[in-house]
């Protein structure tokens, strides 16, 4: 077996039996072990997708999957060909006042060494933060304004690399269903769909049918 398949898979089972955060909710919640040149970062599970055993696996999901599916790769497709990761892999659980809890500052640096292994092991040439709190970690972000709808240099966790970070697809958000961040949205996905990192695993397919 490769090395690197060998390290993800020492990865995954460590991570998997991370129980750091005693607020947080279990089952430690991951996408596919795919070496992907493709690295999104989501905000943290909700109270669903522990059942379903992945990441945006409810209704959040079906909007962030439409996005893509417009510029090439259906859910099935990009699940197996780009690695989901987030701030946090288990539940916060809920806010007393609504909706799910913020995660804490010492929860996102626990989580933080996760992250720091998967950009070793993966060395992504983009990564896709979804929502503030994903691209918090990548950059200063007062407003979605300011930074959706742009391409960026970034240095994470030591590698150098590209950022474009997405709204959180969330129902309960306004911001990419109104006019100015609808038309910052598709900036992004334009921006997405043209970098060449994204243009790759679109073409793995064809290539695997030749």
């Amino acid at each position: 077996m490769p090395i690197q398949e060998q390290l993800m898979r020492a990865h995954r089972t460590a991570l998997s039996d991370c129980s750091k955060c005693p607020e947080m909710i279990g089952p430690v919640v991951s996408g596919s072990p795919v070496l992907s040149k493709i690295l999104l970062i989501g905000q943290a599970p909700g109270d669903k997708e522990g059942g379903f055993g992945k990441p945006f696996a409810w209704t959040a999901g079906k909007t962030m999957f439409k996005w893509f599916e417009r510029i090439g790769l259906d859910e099935e497709t990009f699940r197996q060909r780009v690695y989901m990761a987030a701030v946090c892999r288990c539940f916060p659980g809920k806010n007393p006042k609504g909706g799910d809890r913020v995660p804490s500052s010492v929860e996102i640096d626990h989580c933080a060494g996760w992250l720091q292994a998967e950009v070793d092991l993966l060395k992504p040439d983009l990564i896709l933060p979804v929502g503030k709190l994903a691209i918090s970690q990548l950059m200063p972000v007062k407003k979605l304004n300011d930074v959706i709808g742009k391409l960026h240099p970034v240095t994470f966790h030591g590698h150098r690399t590209e950022a474009i970070p997405l709204p959180h697809p969330s129902g309960a958000s306004t911001w990419h269903r109104t006019e100015s961040g609808l038309a910052l949205l598709e900036s992004a996905l334009t921006i997405l769909q043209d970098h060449p990192a994204w243009q790759q695993i679109c073409q793995a397919g064809m290539s695997d049918n030749l």
